[in-house]
């Protein structure tokens, strides 16, 4: 990623990323479907092929709602005791729901804080 050169207003990353905007200006999208990011600002033309967030946004949503779910199943078991077809019916679609909308917002705000911090792939220095 090269130095961004353009005089920018200082864009919040945490926001940017929750909303989906683009990490430069706050404004254009940073995706064009549900997980895709897009080619480039429609606002202010960067160019968004630095974005890469591999697989660390569907680890955070694993551990972060695997933890919230699990803990609400067995809070439930250990209280109301319901039959097995009623843990099913509850935890599966609920399970779905949160991945599907933590994974969305915790990818935008990785993304807006790669650019934020120049987070760019490990280079050897070979002192040339």
């Amino acid at each position: 990623m090269s130095d961004d050169k353009a005089i920018w207003p200082p864009i919040d990353p945490i926001s940017a990323g929750l909303h989906g905007r683009c990490p430069r200006c706050g404004e254009g999208q940073l995706f064009s479907g549900f997980l895709t990011v897009g080619k480039r600002c429609a606002n202010c033309g960067l160019d968004y092929s630095y974005a890469d967030a591999g697989d660390g946004p569907a680890v955070f949503v694993i551990l972060i709602i695997g933890f919230i779910v699990v803990g609400l199943a067995l809070w439930m078991e250990v209280t109301l005791n319901p039959p097995l077809w009623l843990h099913f019916l509850l935890w599966i679609p609920l399970t779905l729901v949160l991945c599907l909308g933590a994974l969305r917002l915790i990818k935008g705000v990785l993304l807006t804080l790669q650019y934020r911090n120049k987070a760019a792939e490990g280079r050897l220095d070979l002192g040339e």
